[in-house]
């Protein structure tokens, strides 16, 4: 019998432990996890893979070569035409253009490489005329667009190209052709010549502002 009482009382003794135990762990448990999630807010964020038109993966830097401050010229006469500012936005997924002329004249493009196309579209925009046209640099080294330019006066649209050639000396080549429908032709419709000017700081990511072209 007494045996018996003293089993009882140890048993009684070794569940009270167990009990113990299992709530001191049970506290450690609660109290840990406020501490882990605020390891978790001070955590700094993975950061987001870089998009393609952010790098220097081809095609996106095709049209580069254009970046820059230039003088333009008549090729044919050497006449000064006016002055253009080529400029790369957006983290260098947008190349834009911005057009002076020395008679007043002006007017503004947005260059990209779109993927869906799989190509290099410009769409061009002046008081004259909207142009639109993609295509992709030649093996030769030259850019070649093709597409659309629409005359804003009488809505007329023909069949249009563009062409930039990049000198060994550094200079561009401009080159603009309109389909003659009554000739059943290709006519030239603008050649230039790119001087790059010297005090040309070939902007990127700052957007030109119009005293630049005063």
């Amino acid at each position: 019998m007494h045996g018996t009482r003293t089993m009882q009382q140890l048993s009684r003794r070794g569940t009270r432990r167990t009990n113990w135990m299992n709530c001191i762990a049970l506290i450690a448990f609660v109290t840990a996890i406020p501490l882990t999630h605020a390891q978790d807010a001070t955590a700094p964020p993975a950061a987001p893979p870089a998009t393609a038109c952010t790098t220097d993966a081809a095609p996106y830097r095709d049209f580069d070569f254009w970046l820059g401050h230039w003088d333009v010229f008549d090729v044919a006469s050497g006449t000064l035409l006016g002055e253009n500012r080529i400029e790369r936005l957006a983290n260098g997924c947008l190349i834009t253009e911005h057009w002076r002329g020395v008679r007043g004249s002006s007017g503004f493009s947005m260059n990209f490489y779109d993927p869906n196309q799989r190509a290099w579209r410009q769409v061009w925009q002046s008081a004259d005329v909207l142009i639109d046209y993609s295509g992709s640099r030649e093996a030769q080294g030259a850019m070649q667009l093709e597409g659309t330019i629409t005359y804003h006066g009488d809505g007329r649209s023909a069949p249009f190209r563009g062409r930039w050639t990049p000198q060994p000396d550094g200079r561009v080549l401009q080159e603009f052709w309109e389909f003659n429908a009554e000739q059943e032709a290709w006519t030239v419709w603008f050649r230039g010549e790119y001087r790059r000017r010297e005090n040309d700081g070939s902007a990127v990511d700052t957007p030109a502002p119009d005293s630049a072209f005063k």
